[in-house]
């Protein structure tokens, strides 16, 4: 089925997408960078180098670690950061409810197999 893949590009070169959003619901749902990678199959120098540039990105973070005790560290959205992903998730929606009848047109006309994705 066609498919809307929203990316959000800043005025600075920055990219909200939907990779980083993912690891955003993986850091919220896990309490964990390390295993918010882990349940994504993504090495934990990547995901915390997305992590970072989103921190950087925007105004305020939208993640916070925490250092370790007795359980050890963590990591978790803040009220930023889970507003983002919400109007994140909100744009995408929109957008596939408005490009709904297009989409469709689209898939009709797809054909089975279209060679190498480039």
């Amino acid at each position: 089925m066609a498919r809307i893949r929203l990316s959000i590009v800043l005025d600075s070169g920055a990219r909200i997408g939907a990779g980083k959003i993912a690891l955003l619901e993986s850091v919220r749902d896990t309490g964990s960078i390390s295993a918010a990678a882990r349940a994504m199959e993504m090495d934990y120098k990547r995901a915390w180098t997305l992590i970072d540039s989103l921190n950087r990105a925007l105004d305020q973070p939208l993640v916070e670690r925490s250092t370790g005790g007795t359980g050890g560290g963590g990591a978790s959205l803040t009220a930023f950061g889970a507003d983002v992903l919400e109007r994140y998730r909100r744009i995408e929606q929109a957008a596939a409810k408005l490009g709904s009848a297009d989409l469709k047109f689209m898939e009709r006309h797809a054909l089975p197999e279209a060679g190498p994705k480039i």
